[in-house]
């Protein structure tokens, strides 16, 4: 299985689950996008960059990489927030037999929770534009908690989460992509208490895999045992009681 992160995020945070995966008989792979954490130059501020390298690059080589640790096994992703978007502009998707999302929406601003869209504006229009004019990129810390971005993928995400359609508004320019062919079934598992990917953000998502079926399951994190989990706390070690989630559901594809 392939396990792709979100924004900014490491494959460290990753490293928890993707050893949960390989108690279960899964061979997992973790991975770093151009740009962010180990595959990230000494100096980001001038690394071109943007998601749609990702998407059209790093994920589709990683997911032959993956379906190599196993060959002739069935594989399957698992996507974080962004994670689950790519696998609509690769070219090899068709490969895996069944998509895991973890709090993955779109960035649409107008469909975080409303106390968070305040937030969400300032970062793209104040903080964001501030950092780029001091450093040419978003440095890790201050009001960005996740590692350095290159400017054009801070551009671009931007650009996207002003319209309700999100990337899907942008198809033109972005050139072909396989959001139509995808038949895989797609399940997304989020959680009431994340701000960013509320139940109609992630509902916007899935709408966009028009060929799959797909579903969202909006858990409690009392119910696995956790205080929080928020956007990216499913990861972490006080999130354990999710881990078996993907990997029970997977099962059912073998």
């Amino acid at each position: 299985m392939l396990i792709s992160s979100g924004t900014g995020f490491p494959k460290e945070l990753y490293a928890r689950m993707a050893r949960f995966g390989a108690e279960r008989g899964y061979a997992a792979l973790i991975y770093d996008y151009r740009g962010i954490a180990g595959s990230a130059p000494e100096q980001v501020r001038n690394f071109d960059a943007d998601i749609m390298d990702w998407a059209r690059l790093d994920f589709p080589a990683a997911l032959d990489a993956a379906e190599a640790l196993a060959p002739g096994k069935p594989l399957f992703t698992l996507g974080h927030s962004v994670g689950a978007h790519l696998l609509g502009f690769a070219d090899n998707a068709h490969k895996a037999k069944a998509h895991g999302f973890v709090t993955a929406g779109t960035g649409y601003h107008g469909a975080h929770e409303p106390g968070y869209r305040p937030k969400a504006l300032f970062f793209w229009w104040g903080y964001g534009p501030l950092m780029l004019a001091l450093h040419n990129h978003i440095p890790a810390g201050g009001l960005w908690t996740g590692t350095a971005l290159p400017r054009d993928v801070f551009t671009q995400w931007r650009q996207w989460s002003q319209r309700p359609g999100y990337f899907t508004e942008f198809y033109d320019v972005l050139g072909d992509h396989g959001f139509d062919r995808i038949a895989a079934p797609i399940r997304d598992w989020t959680f009431n208490d994340d701000p960013l990917c509320s139940r109609r953000s992630a509902d916007d998502l899935l709408s966009f895999y028009t060929a799959a079926p797909t579903e969202q399951l909006r858990l409690d994190p009392a119910e696995l045992g956790a205080k929080r989990i928020d956007h990216h706390g499913a990861f972490s070690r006080s999130a354990k009681g999710f881990w078996s989630l993907p990997f029970d559901w997977f099962d059912g594809y073998l």
